[in-house]
């Protein structure tokens, strides 16, 4: 959606206007929004008039603190509809973490993590709601009651929840500080891939493809797309056959950050299609899990470490369900 700022919401801070105008978002969903790279200052006046200056026509990525100005027009991209989750209790809810705090489920490959249109069942966030109502009371927005971050629809693995305000508000905090201990297992091509590494790419969102996500390699995407900072460190755990099963951290994980930053070293995960990979006639999917999550504890929230075994698809390919040094 486009807001033009008219002359009563000039002055006022960007996110502020954003939380309004989106019903449903608030200002939780709104932070987010600007986080992912989904709020940008379009450029002004005809679009020759933008290429002949130079201009992104896509404009500048906006920053939650922007101040705005009359005859500026924003552009808002969100999901189709900011819907509320109802309760499910046919959706499938594994919790492996249970506490006064806390929950870490584990989501099965296929089923999205919370619900993008209005009375749409069988997420996550929906069995989350039926078995824990008390996670209403907190999240990014209240389709995602409770969730303390998201796996895309066909990866695997464990989520972190909280089952009150200040729990979450908390754990959110020390997700984005880092704090906590994430860890991915993935599948990929084996040769050329060191043994271990550390990629330091920024990201952005990908200007001709809302699907994907860009990692900003030339200088160019840098200076128009304004990337953010992301960090993913791996080592390989084992090799079968031409495939490495390589373990992924990416403590600040931002949308799609280990995807695309595999798919830049010119490993992409196995069956990513999205990200140029070969479907994979193993895998409906792409080769990724969240295998382990791991808190040190405070007064607030009690240490926890998680851990999860390679569903069947992945482990039938790599001979082991178990992943070592978890």
């Amino acid at each position: 959606m486009k807001i033009v700022i008219t002359s009563a919401d000039s002055g006022q801070r960007l996110d502020k206007l954003v939380a309004k105008a989106v019903a449903g978002l608030g200002r939780s969903g709104a932070k987010r929004l600007f986080a992912e790279g989904r709020v940008r200052v379009l450029a002004s006046g005809a679009p020759d008039a933008v290429l002949a200056r130079g201009d992104n026509p896509r404009g500048r990525r906006a920053q939650k603190g922007d101040v705005t100005a009359e005859g500026q027009v924003v552009d808002i991209e969100i999901e189709e509809t900011v819907s509320d989750a109802t309760p499910d209790a046919e959706a499938p809810l594994v919790v492996l973490l249970e506490t006064e705090r806390a929950l870490v489920l584990e989501k099965p490959a296929g089923q999205a993590t919370a619900p993008l249109q209005p009375g749409e069942r069988g997420t996550l966030a929906n069995a989350l709601l039926a078995r824990f109502p008390e996670v209403a009371s907190c999240g990014f927005s209240t389709r995602e009651p409770g969730l303390c971050h998201r796996l895309d629809t066909d990866t695997s693995g464990l989520v972190l929840a909280a089952r009150d305000k200040e729990a979450w508000e908390h754990l959110v905090t020390a997700l984005k500080g880092g704090q906590i201990d994430k860890r991915y297992a993935l599948l990929c091509k084996a040769d050329g891939l060191p043994e271990a590494g550390t990629i330091d790419i920024p990201m952005a969102p990908h200007p001709k493809d809302r699907r994907r996500v860009l990692a900003c390699l030339h200088p160019r995407d840098v200076a128009r797309e304004k990337p953010r900072e992301a960090s993913t460190s791996f080592r390989v755990l084992k090799i079968i056959g031409d495939l490495a099963l390589v373990e992924a951290r990416a403590p600040r994980a931002l949308r799609h950050q280990i995807r695309a930053h595999f798919a830049a070293l010119g490993h992409p995960l196995l069956g990513d299609e999205l990200y140029g990979a070969e479907p994979d006639p193993r895998l409906g999917r792409h080769a990724l899990h969240a295998f382990r999550i791991a808190w040190g504890g405070d007064v607030v929230v009690p240490a926890f470490t998680v851990t999860s075994d390679l569903p069947a698809d992945l482990a039938a390919i790599t001979g082991a369900e178990a992943l070592a040094g978890a």
